[in-house]
């Protein structure tokens, strides 16, 4: 069974961060399914991916008013902070229940992705950024934040 099925309800109308979730998704499941040889250079790909993945959004929300310590960046450092430690694990041969750890990170990638990346995407679409081109659509830097974002993105977040 895999570890996470791409699905409507992670889709988020923004089609640059829609594929790279979709391709998270994917080497999630990769990783999930890997046995012998494979193990190691699937999760690579997957950190690889997921450094590409959270430095995409990071970049986007500096881009458009987020403070630089701000909860859902934190959330990213977290994450790729497990990942490393799990490739260490793995580097020096300790037991890793990789299945489970994969079905652990694709719970944790849905809320995340229905919850902080929703908002996020939202913000960007409020604010006029442009994922493709990673620029501010003309006049739209009038519609960033006053003060810097901490929270998620949504107004219901700090």
């Amino acid at each position: 069974m895999p570890a996470l099925v791409w699905s409507d309800a992670l889709k988020l109308d923004n089609p640059r961060m829609d594929a790279t979730h979709l391709e998270f998704v994917e080497l999630l499941n990769l990783v999930k399914a890997a046995t012998g040889d494979e193990v190691l250079s699937r999760y690579r790909r997957l950190i690889e991916h997921t450094e590409e993945h959270f430095g995409q959004e990071d970049r986007w929300m500096r881009l458009t008013g987020f403070a630089p310590e701000n909860c859902h960046q934190g959330q990213h450092r977290h994450v790729l902070q497990v990942l490393y430690e799990i490739e260490r694990q793995l580097l020096e041969h300790q037991p890793v229940n990789l299945p489970r750890f994969a079905d652990e990170l694709g719970a944790w990638f849905s809320q995340h992705a229905q919850t902080m990346d929703a908002a996020l995407a939202w913000h960007l679409e409020q604010v006029g950024f442009d994922t493709e081109t990673e620029t501010l659509r003309e006049a739209a830097a009038a519609s960033l934040p006053a003060e810097p974002i901490t929270g998620c993105g949504s107004r219901s977040c700090g």
